[in-house]
């Protein structure tokens, strides 16, 4: 298959040689970067050289892992002050690897001088300090190969959206991120069935050694409901404002989410129902969301906090005013986000808390509700308000793009990497 278009990104399957349009090869992405960092110095170890790879314990500074490998204190100050140009030591975290050139091949302890450093400063960047002549440290930072492509996964829903989409082979923060996409139209609890199938193609970053570093965004997602697909396609606007539309160039988001935590089951609805506690019929004014201890919750839409705190039996809650007279609430928290107060402006999709048991409560769960003018309403039934809709030259270069992207799918199988180059 020749090369495809997708929101002018050229596209090849994967293991085919990338080839401009008169078949000469397209440089490798690091030789296009625009790289500000300083190169890595030329300087040579004149003596042979040992590699001494380090993990990071949790609690560790630089200095200790420097100092525990041999290195004098002094000098691994200097060492660490040498880097910060380049990456703050502070940022080094349990589990990150450090990898310390020694000259002479015998034990670092015994041996002499520490000549390179070098750790990842990103996914896709190597930061270290290299000894010069003269004994003194110098900072240098390179940029790593990285492979861009695109992969797609489709499959057959069997117990969740979620779980299923892991199991082929989806991220789990990918997959997530599509359960939001889909969260304004669908319900997920009566929506759903087994059998419908979902379909997403997405970004991925790999090393020079296959091995993924990166998830990117979702370019394009599907689920088939009851036979009926719905599509969305990630939309790159003229100001570099990244969204999804349907193939109509209508925005998915809407005023409210109308589920704002991720894979959680209904577990009471609106209405009349026996209290669990109270054991006699009263009006439930919200529904519940059963999820583990823990899990985020999300602002339903942008607004204001209006109450963050304890309230008799609703527990830890949170409170926001939306525009036009709507409000929504979080009952039966375990914790509010860091700095989370009244006040404070949120936007839609910002975690503002953790489901817990606070309260009148028999069992973890997310007791939300929607009020339009101080009164709740049912939060599954209230009509969200349409987003953004393209339109003109905006909407026929999404169309545009809409079709590059139809053609490509038509052409890729479903669990495939495909390379990508600019």
């Amino acid at each position: 298959m020749g090369a495809a278009l997708y929101g002018g990104w050229p596209l090849w399957f994967a293991g085919q040689p990338p080839m401009g349009d008169a078949g000469a090869e397209v440089p490798a992405i690091a030789d296009m970067a625009d790289n500000a960092a300083a190169s890595e110095p030329d300087a040579v170890v004149e003596r042979p050289a040992l590699d001494h790879v380090v993990t990071a314990r949790r609690g560790d500074t630089l200095i200790d892992i420097l100092t525990r490998a041999g290195v004098h204190r002094r000098e691994a100050h200097e060492v660490a002050s040498a880097l910060r140009p380049v990456y703050d030591p502070r940022k080094l975290g349990a589990g990150d690897m450090v990898t310390l050139t020694f000259t002479d091949g015998t034990d670092p302890k015994a041996a002499g001088e520490l000549v390179i450093l070098r750790l990842d400063a990103a996914y896709d960047r190597e930061a270290g300090v290299r000894r010069g002549a003269d004994g003194s440290f110098a900072a240098f930072a390179v940029d790593k190969a990285i492979d861009f492509r695109l992969a797609r996964t489709s499959g057959t829903i069997r117990s969740s959206l979620y779980a299923d989409g892991v199991a082929a082979g989806v991220p789990a923060k990918v997959m997530a991120a599509m359960i939001r996409l889909f969260s304004y139209d669908v319900d997920f609890q009566r929506d759903l069935q087994p059998g419908d199938r979902f379909d997403i193609l997405f970004e991925r970053h790999f090393a020079a050694d296959e091995t993924p570093v990166r998830d990117g965004e979702i370019v394009y997602a599907a689920l088939t409901l009851g036979g009926n697909p719905i599509g969305l396609y990630r939309y790159d606007g003229p100001g570099g404002d990244l969204d999804y539309y349907t193939r109509s160039g209508d925005s998915v988001r809407k005023t409210l989410l109308r589920t704002p935590i991720d894979g959680a089951r209904l577990s009471s609805g609106f209405g009349m129902r026996a209290h669990p506690i109270l054991g006699f019929s009263v009006m439930h004014k919200g529904v519940d969301f059963a999820a583990p201890a823990g899990t985020p919750i999300y602002a339903a839409g942008d607004g204001v906090v209006e109450v963050a705190g304890s309230q008799g039996t609703y527990g830890n809650i949170v409170r926001i005013r939306h525009a036009n007279g709507v409000a929504t609430a979080y009952g039966h928290m375990n914790s509010f986000a860091r700095g989370l107060q009244r006040g404070l402006a949120v936007k839609q999709g910002q975690v503002i808390g953790t489901v817990g048991t606070t309260g009148r409560s028999t069992g973890p769960h997310l007791h939300y509700e929607v009020l339009k003018a101080g009164h709740q309403v049912n939060p599954l039934s209230v009509q969200m308000q349409a987003g953004r809709k393209l339109m003109g030259r905006e909407r026929d270069r999404f169309r545009a793009q809409c079709h590059d992207l139809d053609r490509l799918l038509q052409d890729l199988p479903a669990r495939i990497n495909v390379a990508l180059g600019r």
